[in-house]
């Protein structure tokens, strides 16, 4: 598994991220990038791509309107995770922001 993304992913989780405490939260490899697993569901994944989440659709619409928000794409050629937005670093630096994401991502993934 690669330590800087899971560094990355982690880091994020510490400073901002919602309690997980009565969840399973395991992280694994996933296409070479590391993938954040709650309850055995994926909700975010990094690799060389960056931080992505997988969000609702409706805040997946939301995300796309800004241009610097990219589909993910485990590969150059790969097929497009239509589930997963690939978040700028700006949005990451805004931890307001950020934390509701990756909230959402949570309940998405927990079925909520």
């Amino acid at each position: 598994m690669n330590k800087n993304y899971l560094s990355k992913v982690e880091h994020l989780l510490m400073q901002v991220g919602p309690r997980l405490r009565t969840h399973r939260l395991d992280f694994k490899n996933c296409f070479g990038a590391v993938a954040g697993h709650v309850d055995g569901q994926i909700f975010i994944s990094c690799g060389k791509f960056g931080v992505a989440l997988r969000v609702p659709p409706e805040t997946l619409a939301e995300l796309f309107r800004e241009e610097d928000v990219q589909h993910l794409r485990y590969f150059p050629k790969g097929h497009v995770k239509r589930e997963y937005a690939v978040i700028p670093q700006r949005i990451l630096e805004d931890h307001g922001r950020i934390g509701k994401l990756l909230a959402q991502a949570v309940k998405y993934a927990l079925g909520q």
